[in-house]
């Protein structure tokens, strides 16, 4: 476990490498990716052992891994987060994303209200209009440096046409750990205005010492009727690639509904998918992703103590993930002008904040999830482009 070791992305088709000096300008010769939410770091051996024990067979055939599947998630999810779910409530998406559009062909109609707390993960606004679905953005509020939610205003933003509620826990981009009565106030405003609650939990494993993840079927077992889980290891483990996730249903009229759409579309799990997830929740997999943890969270320590330094910038204070959020309001800067200092004169590619919505505008997401010459890099890098400011 080697999370030192510098891996050269470039030029194998990597998103987050390779299309950098297209979306950014940024060049990829000399640039820092650090905007696509994948690690720079190799698969824990336990899964890649196991992807080319079945290379090594010499047929990718139709199989039925179903049932080891299943049980390393349902092994996983009761080993690291005491929570005890049935084998017929998986179901397996390509991927999270595909999983939130699944949930939306499912339980809502074209023209529905589907509500973000925003800012959020991008991906969710772009697939809710895809859908033809309306997005309802309910901003969070900034105390004490973290995000927080105020549902006070949020009841009286609600029309009755909202349908939907999803909610990111962890949150992506502020990295909060939602706690046990924030959990519970989100339950209760998804009863009060009938609205399905989709809880995303991609990130659960990524939680730094201080803070426990909660899922929210244990934070809330009363609205179990309105529940769809989102989960996936692609982050903890870095195999988004292989596109496989999971929508948790524990309520049975809920699972019928989401099977016969299944069922219609005739969606079917990736494989090797299936056998690198089995692979991963097992104890070597724990123990690979405990080790990556401290690591991540000893480029978290150094990256934020860097923004510190410099005047005007301001970085979450993340509890979770490795996607460092960093206010740069405090410069004065308009976002022209603070986005132009990052990626023409750092020379460092990474998110804007307006494609997370409402309350993102002075706000850049920085990937921490690579070697730790490189986040240093990045530091020093950030420190010369904003020098003018110290």
């Amino acid at each position: 476990m080697n999370f030192d070791e510098l891996i050269d992305r470039r030029g194998t088709f990597c998103n987050k490498w390779d299309a950098m000096e297209r979306i950014y300008g940024v060049p990829s010769d000399e640039g820092l990716a650090m905007w696509v939410a994948d690690s720079d770091f190799k698969i824990a051996d336990v899964i890649s052992d196991r992807l080319r024990s079945v290379l090594d067979e010499g047929i990718l055939g139709y199989v039925d891994a179903e049932a080891p599947y299943r049980d390393a998630i349902q092994w996983w999810m009761k080993t690291r987060h005491g929570w005890d779910l049935e084998t017929d409530a998986i179901f397996t998406t390509t991927g999270l994303v595909n999983g939130v559009g699944m949930c939306l062909d499912t339980f809502t109609q074209p023209g529905d209200g589907v509500v973000l707390f925003t800012p959020v993960y991008h991906a969710f606004a772009k697939v809710i209009r895809n859908a033809g679905r309306a997005v309802v953005e309910c901003e969070m509020r900034v105390s004490d440096g973290l995000y927080t939610l105020d549902f006070d205003a949020y009841d009286a933003q609600m029309t009755g046409t909202e349908k939907m509620v999803i909610l990111c826990s962890p949150h992506n981009p502020g990295g909060r750990v939602w706690t046990q009565d924030e959990l519970r106030a989100v339950a209760d405003f998804a009863k009060r205005h009938d609205l399905m609650l989709v809880s995303d939990e991609i990130h659960q494993d990524l939680v730094f010492d201080g803070h426990t993840h909660i899922p929210m079927p244990n934070a809330a077992p009363d609205i179990v009727d309105r529940l769809l889980m989102l989960t996936a290891p692609s982050k903890t483990f870095n195999i988004a690639g292989l596109h496989t996730g999971q929508v948790i249903i524990p309520d049975p009229d809920l699972r019928a509904r989401f099977k016969a759409r299944m069922l219609a579309l005739s969606l079917a799990p990736n494989s090797l998918g299936q056998f690198a997830t089995a692979a991963a929740y097992s104890p070597e997999g724990a123990k690979w992703a405990d080790a990556q943890l401290a690591y991540i969270d000893g480029n978290r320590q150094i990256f934020d103590a860097a923004m510190a330094e410099i005047p005007g910038l301001s970085s979450m204070k993340l509890q979770s993930t490795y996607l460092a959020w960093v206010d740069f309001a405090g410069t004065g800067m308009a976002r022209e002008e603070f986005t132009s200092r990052v990626e023409q004169g750092a020379k460092i590619a990474a998110n804007h904040g307006t494609t997370f919505g409402t309350g993102g505008e002075s706000f850049l997401r920085f990937n921490l999830a690579t070697q730790r010459s490189r986040v240093e890099d990045a530091c020093a890098r950030l420190k010369t482009a904003f020098g003018d400011l110290q």
